[in-house]
């Protein structure tokens, strides 16, 4: 924790402020990693591998503080909440630069080898993920669980895309098999996005809790039914 923290209140803000910065640095990975495989830039690949150890070291440096915000300042427990959900996210979001560093690794095998196909809907999932983490950071910096709630609702778009691609890339396997390795390789990238997909929805679940100390967790569909949200 900074040492210039001299209160709960900037303690907190620190916090926020700290794994806000985490997750502008993996969502630069992720646009990093995808633009790298569509542009076929291995100095953007490169970049990814250097921002995973910038990742790691910053999950140290959060865990760290939450810890210490807790054992200083023997929080309410709403802020007891705020800083056990920002450690969660951390984690969260350092898993989810490991599928990005998993991506650029596999564009590194693939940017190497002629083209299966155009690389149309990778891009979008990888755009609809990282709009997924945008509205994320909005919904931390507002405390705003309605936000948060918005992106739980999407990510059955970000799976719907891995579906359609996987099916895509199956056709091509069965028509040339010399396509296998590098279809297989593509579905490794889908399989990454849609796992970010998935953690960047465990976010959004953390940050109603924090903000509302409403468990969503698996729940949020029965939810909307009751809201009349849902048929």
């Amino acid at each position: 924790m900074s040492q210039d923290v001299t209160s709960k209140e900037e303690a907190l803000e620190n916090l926020k402020k700290l794994i806000t910065e985490m997750a502008i640095s993996v969502r630069e990975m992720i646009a990093l990693a995808v633009g790298g495989l569509r542009e076929k830039d291995p100095a953007s690949l490169a970049r990814v591998q250097e921002l995973e150890k910038e990742v790691n070291a910053r999950e140290v440096v959060i865990d760290d503080a939450a810890v210490k915000f807790i054992a200083l300042f023997q929080p309410s427990a709403s802020d007891l909440r705020a800083a056990m959900m920002i450690m969660r996210m951390n984690s969260n979001l350092e898993r989810m630069g490991d599928h990005a560093y998993n991506i650029a690794r596999d564009a590194e095998f693939l940017i190497a080898r002629p083209q299966i196909k155009p690389l149309i809907d990778i891009p979008r999932m990888a755009d609809l993920v990282m709009g997924m983490m945008g509205d994320i950071m909005l919904a931390l910096r507002e405390e705003n669980p309605e936000t948060a709630r918005a992106v739980c609702r999407r990510d059955d778009e970000v799976d719907d895309l891995r579906d359609q691609v996987i099916r895509e890339l199956l056709l091509f396997m069965m028509s040339d098999p010399s396509t296998i390795e590098r279809a297989m390789k593509l579905i490794e990238v889908v399989q990454n996005l849609e796992r970010i997909g998935d953690l960047t929805t465990n976010l959004a679940e953390d940050i109603v809790y924090m903000t509302t100390g409403k468990i969503i967790k698996h729940h949020i569909e029965e939810e909307e039914r009751q809201e009349g949200k849902m048929p």
